[in-house]
């Protein structure tokens, strides 16, 4: 079974599938914000890099879009890296 962590956790660089995202972590308006982005089961995306203070917010390229998104958010979201 391929290892997973949340995309909070994942480092800069590194492309991943995204595995599961628990929307009933997020507020709706939130959830609805990730799927118009364009956040789904079977998409890859890759942490850019990240904010400053905190590391809020994350950069993060999903399929040809760079998107910021809070870190809380991230965690709600779990990856399976690819093998380079």
């Amino acid at each position: 079974m391929a290892m997973t962590s949340s995309l909070d956790d994942l480092s800069i660089g590194v492309c991943a599938t995204i595995e599961k995202i628990d929307w009933s972590q997020l507020a709706e308006s939130d959830a609805n914000r990730l799927r118009h982005f364009g956040f789904d089961e079977g998409v890859s995306v890759v942490p850019l890099h990240s904010g400053p203070f905190g590391r809020d917010p994350l950069a993060v390229r999903v399929g040809r879009m760079t998107v910021a998104i809070r870190r809380a958010h991230a965690r709600a979201v779990r990856v399976i890296p690819i093998a380079a």
